[in-house]
C-alpha cells in the first residue's frame, strides 16, 4: 500500500475513533439528566392529573368545553364601579383533568400598568349529571378567593351564575363562540337578575401552534 493512501486510511480511522469516544462522553453526561426527570418524583401528579380527551360518559356534554382545549391570548378589560379600566394582557389555557371527567383552566395576565408581575388563577369544571348542569370552582390563591358557579348552554353562549355573600348574583358568560375566538363576561347584578352591571370583558383568540412552541421554554 502506498504511504499517503497508508494516511489517509490512518486519518480516517482516528477521525471515527474520536466523534465515537465525543458521542460516548456527550451520551453519558445526557443519560443521568434524562434519568433524573423520569425518576423526578415531584412531576407524577402533573402527570396523573392530565387527560388527553373528555371521558366518554360526557356524551355530548363534552363539547361545551372541549371546543375551548388549547392556548389562547387574551386581551383583559376589568370596569370599576367608578369607570375606572383596568387592562391588561394574558394567555388562558384549557384542558382535560381526571381521566377526562373534568376541565381545567389557567388564566394568566399582566397588567399595563403597574409590576409587571405575573397573576394568575385557575377553574375546575365538570359535569354533574344529577343536577344537570356543569359546575365550576374558581381560585384565586393571590387573593384568597374561591367561588362556585353552575349552569350550561343558553341558546349559542355558555352561563354560569352563582351567589356572593352579600346576596348579588354573579354571572360568567363565554359569547360569540367561534373556532378561533369568544369572549368572556363577568357580570353582577344586585337586584335579583332584574338588572346586571358588567365588570369584565376579556377577548380570547385561539394561539396556533407555531406560536404555542415558540413561546415554550
Amino acid at each position: 500500500m502506498q504511504p499517503k493512501k497508508r494516511l489517509f486510511l490512518s486519518l480516517r480511522a482516528v477521525t471515527f475513533l474520536g466523534c465515537t469516544s465525543l458521542c460516548g462522553v456527550l451520551l453519558a453526561i445526557e443519560a443521568p439528566k434524562q434519568g433524573a426527570k423520569a425518576s423526578d418524583s415531584r412531576r407524577d401528579m402533573i402527570t396523573a392529573l392530565e387527560a388527553t380527551s373528555p371521558h366518554p360518559s360526557l356524551g355530548e356534554q363534552a363539547h361545551v368545553f372541549d371546543q375551548f382545549t388549547g392556548s389562547w391570548k387574551c386581551d383583559y378589560a376589568n370596569f370599576a364601579e367608578d369607570g375606572t379600566i383596568t387592562r391588561g394582557k394574558g394567555e388562558v389555557m384549557f384542558g382535560w383533568i381526571l381521566d377526562g371527567h373534568a376541565v381545567q383552566d389557567i388564566w394568566t395576565w399582566t397588567a399595563e400598568e403597574g409590576s409587571g408581575q405575573r397573576e394568575l388563577l385557575t377553574d375546575i369544571r365538570f359535569f354533574d349529571s344529577k343536577s344537570g348542569k356543569w359546575r365550576a370552582v374558581w381560585v384565586d390563591p393571590t387573593s384568597f378567593l374561591v367561588k362556585t358557579a353552575s349552569g350550561g348552554l343558553v341558546g349559542d353562549r355558555i352561563v354560569l351564575e352563582s351567589m356572593a355573600k352579600d346576596g348579588s348574583l354573579d354571572r360568567w358568560s363565554f359569547n360569540d363562540i367561534a373556532k378561533d375566538s369568544f369572549v368572556w363576561r363577568g357580570e353582577k347584578s344586585r337586584d335579583g337578575g332584574k338588572t346586571w352591571r358588567l365588570w369584565a370583558e376579556h377577548r380570547l383568540k385561539r394561539e396556533s401552534p407555531a406560536a404555542i412552541g415558540k413561546n415554550k421554554p
